[in-house]
């Protein structure tokens, strides 16, 4: 199994996290923002991660380094669980409607970090998350991963449906580029290397 493991911990924030890309959708999950357990648990669950999470965070504070470094950290994992990427299919996109919202997601695992994100969500928060945080949590996702992330809500609507559309979308779309083809022997670059 390709799995890794991270610890950061900061003045800001504690943060254990593991990740197996080949696994069951298995999740344990607590970061102390109950909305956005959830989306990491449908992140896993959708996307066959086996994933565990635990934070600390200054929640007294707000939310924004709770999610924002567990951007990073969650990055971090899964560029070091692909390891030299290998035989890995490399890109993956997927279409995800939720009632009726529909959002586009698309990922390119080239090495090289950047985020493009259109999403306009109608509230501030959705129980203890700001919705401004999604965005700034597949940002350091990309970066700290060093992926190409396009996400887009084709079609707006609730706010809750919005950010689960995301997430999902991501898992499905993360779980296809990093799946392992048989017909690519080496890596899928006429460099060579990602």
């Amino acid at each position: 199994m390709r799995e890794a493991a991270v610890e950061r911990n900061t003045r800001e924030t504690r943060i254990c996290l593991s990740l197996a890309l080949d696994g069951e959708g298995k999740y344990e999950v607590d970061t102390g923002i109950g909305f956005f357990n959830h989306m990491l648990e449908g992140f896993a669950r959708h996307g066959f991660f086996d994933l565990r999470v635990k934070v600390d965070g200054d929640l007294h504070v707000d939310d924004h380094h709770t999610i924002e470094d567990t951007g990073i950290v969650l990055g971090e994992t899964i560029k070091k669980a692909l390891g030299d990427k290998k035989g890995i299919r490399r890109y993956g996109n997927c279409i995800l409607p939720m009632d009726e919202v529909l959002v586009l997601c698309a990922i390119d695992l080239s090495g090289r970090p950047y985020l493009s994100f259109e999403a306009e969500f109608p509230t501030e928060k959705i129980g203890q998350m700001s919705t401004e945080m999604v965005r700034e949590f597949f940002y350091a996702i990309s970066y700290s991963a060093g992926m190409n992330l396009h996400i887009k809500v084709l079609t707006p609507g609730n706010s809750h449906h919005m950010a689960e559309a995301i997430f999902k979308s991501f898992a499905k779309a993360l779980d296809q580029a990093v799946s392992k083809d048989p017909r690519i022997t080496d890596i899928l670059s006429t460099k060579g290397t990602l």
